[in-house]
This record gives structure tokens, sequence and C-alpha cells, in this order.
């Protein structure tokens, strides 16, 4: 009989930030797994993801972390400044402060998303009231009170509650009753009569809400008071990246002034080194709740004394932006601080007489609380559970107490159906109110609250080579179909590959291939997002290649740095067949780039055994045999491929490198131009064999043919992307460094058609080569110069050659023509390790004898076009030679 698995039921109480986020994590989580799930979230907020903090549309309210550490995703940290580019700012860089009101919306979005994402696993339903209680036995379900009069019945509950409110101990009776004190700022219309006034404000506290207050109130004729015990305004992010620094090591027996001697010689370091006090304090972030639970709770209670204000202040900073609008509100009077505490009010007319400690009087029209949160939680759902006994008070009385999110009840045991996240586990973690802290735990609630994938014994089902799918049979023929059209090199693969993780979002092998498309071949693909998606479901659902693979991918996008995982893969693996084809560079992929020419031939021949004469292993050896010269052979191995697989793309690729390399030109257009007619009609680099075309059509010196060519099949518009880059691009130069193009080169509508991130900031040194190319084309000298600082701060591979390309290109654009000669030549024995073919890479040495000719060094332009001529006949080089002046 099938076991019948239990369809859980989670509620989230509260769906501000820490709700949203834990909703995302749950959702995607029960997807991946594919463990059914009825999600309830209980909140009256209209919209989620807001709460709080979200909720301003004062567009001077911005975040207090740059877009670069917002992302919902742990492992996936370029999340949020995608969704803000792909959503009206496409400019925006990880370094900017997005408004608030922008991040409350990214949060709704990436519910939603989630939402229909794991349509079909998970039930998803909006309460728009509140919780008012909880009751339930400590390990059987959970009863929540609804305002409303409903009750909710869950498997578990997440109180996603956020901060404590805020209750104004601190005010003398005076004000607490005056209508002029306003202790709740953030509730809806809580400030319409103060925008409407021109008043003084008083603002009790210093900290960020003070400054979203300060700047939403600012007037000409009003000035702001701000007073807190410190007198201390949050310090402001550097304008830009100071620098990183690793944490201290910290003493085996820490001490409250033991941390404080090494964090303060730590900041000392800082300064010396970065001229900056913030890549120090930002390096404790990962360290700060082990080095809090290291403290007794005297020495907590000490620091918040003692530090806790200079702590806040220096490690919750505002937006440069708006430390700016502060400085000048204060410069002009209009915003003055005051260091002390209120200890008497008195109600004159329309305005409050507030005198402070330090003995100064302040005459105000409205006194806004802008303490921020209370310390204990007092809302009667939490009240209730600390007088059950349910749950008890954290450390210092802040929050509630803790065990990895679970909630301990008056006897210290965990309570099994109770969870929380973010602010109410300060008292345990100190540092737990920012986006950073509460997406880790929230997915790591997701993992507590869902059971782990299941393990069936049944048997799996298996890619086109034979090798075991972790999916099941579905995903695994749409995974199939993608291997297949990228063995072959036709369209599709991406379609494919995503249908079979729509079938089964936890298929990492899936993800990991769209990831590997998008970083190489340019697909429609959110590659970070792809690749963390591998990542994930790797982790709970896959065997030891398939979590070898999504590594090997990882390292390649990430880091550059995947060839050595790549060929430790392929020799434990020989017969994953795309990872054989992401280490060949035939026409797919850049392969391994880093290794001695010789490499990929040598793991092409020790894979064989694998393969067994298959057409793919086959049409590989094809290619790598023309690139060694032997072109007879690899001719025999491309017919013999083609004959088993007419539509493989590899071997007609070797072809259409043996006609060329061997000058048999006018036979390789016409059997060429009748595959691009017939089986290349699904290809999915068409335009590269089209290319193939037309350079024939360039050695045999027609002009004519090359522009209807490049206008039928070769024009962006007909090519996109990195595509029209490398072919349309590149061929455009070629014709006109040969004299095959007259009148003006069209290689504004090549740069128009891929991304300034392409052209400018290429991920491999193969990109980068056409990029230069055609910078080179359109004379855009600031852009190679772009170029050039890029590939001297990049990969080894762009440092050694692209960098120094683009100097040689730079010189020949400002016609220094010996300079561009000299380094084009330098270059030539180091060209192979961009990648590519040697046909492809053939566009510097074409550039060379233009620059040799233009330098009036005849006797060596002779000398290359001889050796051309060596190599294979062709009558455009005949005819340059010609017409050298003797």
């Amino acid at each position: 009989m099938t076991e019948v698995r239990k369809r859980p039921t989670v509620a989230i109480v509260g769906a501000g930030a820490a709700g949203t986020l834990t909703a995302v994590q749950l959702c995607e989580t029960a997807t991946r797994r594919r463990t059914p799930l009825d999600l309830v979230l209980v909140d009256p907020a209209p919209e989620a993801g807001r709460g709080t903090a979200y909720a301003t549309p004062d567009p001077r309210h911005r975040l207090n972390v740059p877009a670069g550490g917002m992302s919902c995703y742990p492992d996936d940290p370029g999340h949020f400044t995608r969704w803000l580019c792909r959503h009206g700012e496409p400019t925006v860089r990880g370094a900017d402060f997005a408004t608030r009101y922008r991040y409350g919306a990214y949060l709704a979005d990436t519910l939603a998303q989630a939402v229909v994402r794991s349509h079909g696993t998970v039930a998803v339903r909006r309460l728009r009231t509140r919780a008012e209680s909880c009751t339930g036995t400590p390990r059987g379900p959970v009863e929540l009170h609804l305002a409303d009069g409903g009750l909710l019945t869950a498997d578990s509950a997440v109180l996603a509650t956020g901060p404590a409110a805020p209750t104004a101990a601190w005010a003398p009776p005076t004000l607490r009753a005056s209508p002029r004190f306003i202790n709740s700022p953030w509730k809806s219309g809580a400030l319409d009569a103060v925008r409407e006034d021109t008043a003084d404000v008083l603002l009790v506290g210093t900290g960020l809400t003070a400054v979203d207050l300060a700047l939403t109130l600012d007037r000409s004729e009003r000035t702001i008071h701000a007073v807190s015990r410190s007198g201390l305004l949050p310090q402001p992010h550097a304008l830009g990246p100071a620098g990183a620094m690793e944490a201290p090591s910290w003493p085996r027996d820490l001490t409250l002034s033991g941390l404080r001697r090494t964090v303060y010689r730590h900041i000392s370091r800082s300064v010396r080194t970065h001229g900056d006090w913030r890549p120090a304090l930002d390096s404790l972030r990962p360290h700060t709740a082990r080095l809090w639970h290291s403290l007794t709770p005297e020495e907590r209670g000490e620091f918040l004394g003692a530090e806790g204000a200079l702590w806040n202040t220096h490690r919750h900073r505002m937006a440069p932006t708006t430390a700016e609008s502060l400085t000048r509100a204060r410069t002009a009077r209009r915003f003055q601080i005051h260091t002390g505490a209120i200890t008497d009010v008195v109600e004159s007319g329309d305005q409050l007489v507030v005198t402070l400690s330090n003995g100064r009087t302040v005459r105000a029209g409205w006194v806004i609380d802008c303490t921020g949160p209370g310390q204990r939680l007092e809302d009667p759902l939490w009240r209730g559970l600390f007088e059950s006994g349910t749950a008890v008070p954290g450390p210092l009385g802040m929050g509630a107490a803790t065990r990895d999110g679970r909630l301990l009840d008056a006897q210290g045991r965990c309570v099994r159906t109770l969870f929380t996240l973010g602010a109410p586990r300060r008292g345990e973690l100190w540092e737990t109110t920012a986006i950073p802290e509460i997406r880790v735990q929230a997915a790591a609630l997701a993992r507590q609250l869902l059971a782990p994938p299941a393990r069936r014994a049944r048997r799996r089902p298996v890619d086109g080579l034979g090798l075991p799918l972790s999916t099941h049979a579905e995903a695994a023929t749409a995974y199939r179909n993608g291997l297949d059209r990228v063995l072959k090199v036709r369209a599709g693969a991406e379609d494919a590959f995503a249908r079979a993780v729509a079938l089964d979002p936890g298929f990492a092998l899936g993800h990991a291939a769209l990831a590997l498309l998008g970083h190489e071949c340019g697909a429609a693909v959110d590659v970070p997002r792809a690749l963390a998606d591998a990542q994930r479901s790797a982790h709970e659902r896959a065997d030891e290649r398939e979590r070898s693979f999504v590594d090997v991918i990882t390292r390649r996008v990430q880091s550059n740095d995947g060839d050595r995982a790549l060929i430790h893969h392929l020799d434990t693996h020989p017969g994953d067949a795309l990872a054989l084809a992401t280490a060949v560079p035939t026409i797919a992929f850049s392969g391994v780039t880093d290794l001695d020419d010789d490499y990929a031939l040598r793991l092409v021949e020790r894979t064989s055994p694998a393969y067994d004469g298959h057409w793919f292993h086959t049409s590989l050896l094809a290619f790598l045999r023309q690139e060694q010269g032997r072109l007879h052979e690899a001719g025999e191995l491309a017919h013999r491929a083609l004959a088993v697989e007419p539509a493989s793309g590899h071997a007609v690729h070797a072809l259409a490198h043996v006609h060329y390399e061997s000058g048999a030109h006018e036979a390789g257009r016409d059997w060429l131009d009748r595959w691009v007619s017939g089986q290349g009609r699904g290809a999915v680099h068409r335009a590269h064999f089209s290319w193939h075309i037309a350079l024939h059509e360039l050695a045999l010196d027609d002009p004519a043919a090359v522009r209807r060519r490049w206008f039928a099949q070769l024009a962006p518009g007909r090519v996109t992307g990195v595509r029209a880059l490398v072919d349309s691009g590149s061929l455009l130069w070629r014709a006109r460094l040969s004299g095959n193009w007259q009148g003006e080169l069209p290689t504004s509508d090549v740069l128009d058609s891929v991304t300034c991130e392409v052209l400018e900031r290429p991920a491999t040194a193969f990109t980068a080569l056409h990029a230069a190319v055609a910078l080179t084309a359109a004379g855009d000298l600031p852009a190679l110069r772009r170029l050039r600082d890029h590939a001297a701060g990049a990969d080894p591979v762009q440092r050694e050659v692209i960098a120094p390309l683009c100097d040689a290109f730079t010189a020949l654009v400002e016609d220094r023509f010996h300079e561009a000669a000299h380094g084009l030549d330098a270059l030539l024995p180091v060209l192979g390790k961009v990648g590519g073919s040697a046909a492809q890479r053939e566009v510097v040495e074409e550039t060379l004898l233009y620059a040799l000719v233009s330098a009036g060094r005849c006797d060596a332009a002779r000398r290359l076009l001889d050796a051309r001529l060596d190599r294979k006949p062709a009558p455009r080089d005949r005819r340059m030679l010609a017409g050298l002046p003797g």
C-alpha cells in the first residue's frame, strides 16, 4: 500500500519582511522537495512585505543597507539588484541605496512569484486579521484565536511579529496625555497634522527613525529638534568600497574587557590600512551572535549600558545621500541635536515646553517618539504566551527565549510547534533585525518545518547516454530533449531544460544546465538564480555526479575557475556528455582555457571508451583533429558522425573547418549552404554556419556575396546577442581589412545588439576578444579603454591576452601602426588561450597584416601573406600579395 503523506499546515503570523521571507522560503523549499503544504499568512496589512519599515512612500526614506546586501536569498546576493534593473532602474548597482518603498514592492513581488511557482504543491491563504492568542499542547496542533472571531488550527506556527511596539514609558504623564504627542509615527495618518502645520518639532531619539522623520518633516520655516541620551546620529555609509578585512583572532576565554580590547585594536588596524573604521566593523557581522553568546548576562547588560548607543550608531548606518541632506539641514540650523533626557513637559497654548536634563528648554508644536522598538514583547499574542508559560522572555528581557528559532517554555524545553525569527530573537542573538540575518533564519526555518525529501527506492530514469537522473520520468524526458539539442547544437535546449525544472523544481541538473547556457551561450536565463536553485537542489536531492557537476558550473560562473574542477569531474564521470561538451571548445561552449593547447584532444581521447563510437564523441574528435591539422582524418570522422546523425552540428562545424583550412572554398561554400538550408534550419548557431560560408566568400574575394550574406543571414535582428558580436561583428571587420567592404561599416548595429556589460565587462576571454574587435571596427576608443581596464583586473587570460590586445587595437585606431603591429605580432603565440577556433582567432592575424601594410612594412606583410598561402590557397590573399609595392 502506498503511504499517503499528510499535508501539513503552517501559519505565519505577520506578513512584514520576516513573515514574507519565511513564506518565500517555505514555498520554494516545499516545491523543491515536492512536499504538499498549506500555508496561511495572518496579518491585517493590505499588502504583504511592507510591515512598518517598508510602507513609507516617502522617496527620501532610503534603506540603510546597500542594494547588494538586501536580497531575499542568502545564496543569491544579487537578486534584489537584478529585480531593480528589471523594474525601471537599469543602471542600479549593488552599492546603491534603494528607497524603502521599492524594497517593500520587491518583497511582495518575490513572494507572489514564489507562490506562482509553487502552484500545485503549496496552497497559500491570506487572512486579513490579527492573531490575538495562541493555545495548544506542546506537541499537538497550534490554535490561533483571531481578532475577527475565527479560529485557525495549524501543525506549526511562525511568529514573525517584528519588533516590539514602543511603550513611551520614558515620557512624563503630561506628555503622554497631550494630543500633540505622537508615540507611533508610522501608523497611517499619524503625521498628517504635523505635515499641515509649520510649528517646530521635537524628535525623541536620534536613531534611524528620527533620521527618516527629520527628512519628511523638514521645512524652511521650521526647526526640528532631536534629543537622546547620547546625542549621536547614525554614521553614514562610505561613498565607495573601502576594502575588506578578516575578523580578528578571538581570545580563548572571551570576556567583555577582552572583547573591547580586541575590537578596538582591530578598528585601529582598519584605520591604518584602509583609512576607515567601517571594514573592521563589517568584518564582525558573521561573528556577532557567537560573541554575544560568549558574554555572561551581566556583561551583556554592561555592554548595552556602556556601548549600546555607540555600537548602534556605527553598526546601523544611513545612506550617504541621507547623511548629506541632514548635514544641509544642520548647517542651516533647521535640524538641531540635543544631548539629554526629557525631565518635564508643560503645555503652553498650542506648544509644548519641554525641559531637558541638560537644563535647556525646547518649545515645540509636536513631540514625536522616535526611540524605536521596545525591549519587551507586549502585544496580546506574546503576553498570552508568556502568561501561560508556553514562552518566556529572552535574556535581559529582550524578545523571547529561543533555541534555533524554536520558542523555549518555562521549563526550558523547545516548543515543537512554535517558531520565531527576527526581532523576537534579539535577546538570544543581539543582531537579528536586519534583512541579511533574517533571510538566513527564514531559510533555516523552512528546512526545519518541512520534512526532508523522500528517498525513493525505485529505479531512476537516465539521460540519453544512460547516466541516472535524480528526478521523475516526465522531467527526465524534458532534460533528455534538452541534452540532445545541446549535443546536436540545435535550438530549443533552453526551453527543454526550463520545462524540466518546471516539472521538478528540485532537479539540480536542470537548473545547472540552464545556468550554463545563460553564462556561456547568452541564453535568456537569470544565471545567479538558476545557479542558486541548482545548489539548493543538489544539497537536498542529487547523487555524487550531479553534485560534482553543479560544483563545476558554480566555479565556472562565479570565479572563472572551473576548468580543473571540470577535468576532475570528467576523470570520475567520463560519460557525462554535457560536461564533455562544456570542456571541449568547438561551437557551443568556450571549453577549457587555462590548460595546454592539446589538453582538450587528450580529454576526448581519454573519454572515448565511455562512448563506444557514439556520433557525439566522434563529432568532437573530428573537430579537434582539424585543429591539429589532420584534415583528412577530421573529414572522415565528420562524415562518419553525419552518417549516423545528419543534424550533428559539431560534425558539420568540423567539416566546415576542414574545407576552410584546406582551401576548398568553393566546395565548402556550396556544401555548407545546402546544409544550412536543410538540416541546419534548426541549428542554434545557424548564424555561425552562415559566418563560415561568408569566410569562404571572403577568401574567394567576392565582396558582393559577402554583403548579400551579411544582410540576409548575419545582420543584427537576424542574429542577436553574443552571436552577433562574435560572428557578425568580426565578419564586418575582416571584410573591411581585406577591402571586401566599401563604404560605411554598420558596426553600430552590432554594438546595439549586445549590452554594455557584454561589451565592456565580458565574462570570458573569448567574448572579450570579439568585443575588442567590434569596438575597434567602430573606432570607439573610450569603450575600448574601458574594456582594457576590465581585462586588466579579470581572469589570467584576459590579463595576459585581452588587455595588451586592447592596447594594440587602440594604437591601430590612433594610426600608430608600427606600435599596433608590434603588439599584435607579440600576441599571436598566446592567442590560443582565449579559446575558440583558429579560424576565429585569425582576425587578429588579419589585423596585423593591415597594420603592417599601413606602417609601410611591406616585407613583413609579404612574409605573412606567403605563410598564409602556404597554409591554404585563397584568391583574396593572392590579390593582396600582388598589390604590395615591390
